[in-house]
């Protein structure tokens, strides 16, 4: 997903789109940053933000097929995530929303469950530059079930602040180990070729990360389905998903905590 030069908002944008496909894309925003550019195409929707830490970054699209009916061109719309969230979350599950920018006051207005929300945009060029994606040439690449890698989230927030991905290959068997080492209490999840959908493991590798990152993206993760992850050794972690419409996809990147050691 690459971000456009444009830098101006659109001329037209009108759209509208189940609640739940527009939560799904903002959910995946709102993990790391409060506000960010929205950028539309006739393609869809993209948007890239990174956290005020330097640590996370979230790449996220939600193209056109998503919607009942999309008409824009391209632009870049200056959001308050929070906001937008919270106005469409008062949706019920299958409820569309509409969303309409309004070219001479610069504001989106929003429909939904029979209201009408007047969203004050923020200038694009007040917020942070969207950041580069790494390119990264990392060493495994897996795929795991999404209750899997959930649980291991859940267990580590259990005995410690951070969580270990580690990735081998032993008895012939490719492993995902979830590891996490508390003041008194361990906790240890291995993901072997029984419980991998996909793996290609190039090397023995482990990096440490914040939890609090892991915990967020934990919150955006879909109840169901799967989520694609590159590591490293003592590299930042991506981690993809989409849904099963192929409509929405999102990548994370987290770098890691350098050991001392």
């Amino acid at each position: 997903m690459e971000t456009g030069e444009v830098n101006h908002p659109p001329k037209r944008f009108s759209a509208t789109a189940e609640a739940d496909e527009l939560a799904r894309f903002l959910d995946s925003l709102t993990v790391m940053a409060d506000e960010c550019k929205i950028r539309t195409s006739p393609n869809g929707l993209q948007a890239r933000a990174v956290d005020h830490a330097n640590v996370g970054m979230v790449d996220g699209e939600l193209n056109a097929d998503a919607f009942e009916s999309f008409d824009t061109t391209n632009g870049v719309l200056g959001v308050n995530l929070t906001r937008f969230e919270d106005v469409v979350n008062f949706a019920d599950s299958g409820e569309l929303v509409t969303l309409e920018y309004d070219t001479e006051k610069r504001k989106l207005h929003i429909t939904v469950n029979g209201m009408e929300y007047t969203l004050a945009l923020i200038d694009a060029d007040t917020i942070r530059q969207e950041p580069d994606i790494p390119d990264l040439n990392l060493p495994s690449t897996l795929k795991v079930e999404t209750g899997d890698l959930k649980r291991g989230i859940k267990a580590a927030d259990m005995v410690s602040d951070h969580i270990e991905l580690k990735t081998q290959l032993a008895h012939s068997s490719d492993q995902l180990i979830i590891e996490a080492e508390g003041d008194t209490d361990d906790i240890k999840l291995e993901l072997d070729d029984r419980d991998l959908i996909y793996s290609s493991i190039g090397d023995n590798v482990a990096s440490l990360f914040s939890l609090e990152y892991m915990k967020n993206i934990k919150k955006a993760l879909p109840t169901n389905g799967s989520v694609e992850m590159e590591i490293g050794d003592e590299f930042p972690v991506k981690l993809r998903y989409g849904n099963e419409e192929e409509t929405l996809s999102v990548e994370f990147m987290i770098a890691p905590r350098i050991s001392s050691e």
